[in-house]
């Protein structure tokens, strides 16, 4: 029973490349999600998701990885929104809502000239981990490790940033710059867990681990170093589901973290009653 459940998935070279992507994913998702959460970015988390369609289905339609027309489509979209709210003063919802409607819609119309009957709507929409390639593997592990090196090193004046913008400004610390680092680095987490979740569920996993973790403890570290807990935990209970259940990835991964993030919130209900 404990061999069927747990090791036989694990004989699979599928299932231990998707277990390795969603290590990962669990790892750089809360990571960021802390930050996005102190920054309330959340919508634009859910934007930056739909609008690196026209991106991913150029890359599809010219045969090469998602990956190449979805980064440089993400970084794009992240800059061109924080230079929006900098330089015409327009709101960051008002800027999000334009750019994610404008381009999710482009990257349907394109999707309905060349062909959508080329295309996995449903992968792209909701994810699928068991088919990631030996490409993405790599390409994920590349990135995901650049993002956690370039977080690690600019740790201490992004959390300074996050908690009080003007006055780490004042004391010499380059916000403007570090704030389009945090969106730069958001566009690639984003874009990497694609695979994973797909396009309409990143925010769920971008965020709810964090969000999670933010009702047990206190201190910012260790919302992060919780969060990662569990969001490794939730995206492998998730894929073995998915995997013994028939389900699809992306949605399990999600259901199961919403329902670790359902328990924590109870257990913080009970406790203010008490």
């Amino acid at each position: 029973m404990f061999y069927d459940l747990l090791v036989e998935p694990l004989t699979y070279n599928f299932f231990l490349q998707a277990t390795f992507v969603c290590i990962l994913i669990g790892i750089v998702c809360p990571l960021l999600g802390a930050f996005v959460i102190n920054r309330e970015l959340g919508f634009m988390g859910d934007a930056m998701a739909h609008s690196v369609l026209p991106g991913m289905i150029i890359a599809y339609s010219i045969g090469v990885n998602a990956f190449l027309g979805a980064i440089p489509n993400a970084i794009a979209i992240a800059l061109l929104i924080g230079f929006l709210v900098r330089r015409f003063k327009i709101s960051t919802d008002t800027s999000i809502g334009i750019i994610f409607s404008f381009l999710f819609s482009i990257g349907l119309i394109i999707m309905s000239v060349i062909g959508g009957t080329r295309f996995n709507l449903e992968e792209i929409l909701i994810g699928q981990v068991l088919s990631v390639s030996n490409l993405d593997l790599i390409i994920t592990s590349i990135l995901s490790v650049a993002v956690i090196t370039i977080t690690l090193i600019f740790y201490r004046p992004l959390v300074y940033v996050g908690f009080d913008y003007y006055g780490a400004t004042v004391s010499g610390i380059p916000s403007q710059k570090l704030d389009y680092l945090l969106l730069v680095l958001l566009s690639i987490v984003i874009v990497i867990s694609l695979q994973v979740v797909g396009i309409i569920l990143v925010v769920g996993l971008l965020i709810t681990p964090a969000a999670t973790a933010s009702l047990i403890v206190k201190r910012f570290k260790s919302v992060i170093i919780l969060g990662i807990i569990i969001g490794i935990a939730s995206s492998i209970i998730g894929l073995y589901f998915s995997y013994h259940l028939d389900l699809p990835s992306g949605p399990t991964i999600c259901v199961v973290s919403t329902m670790i993030f359902s328990l924590a919130l109870l257990k913080s209900v009970i406790l203010k009653i008490k």
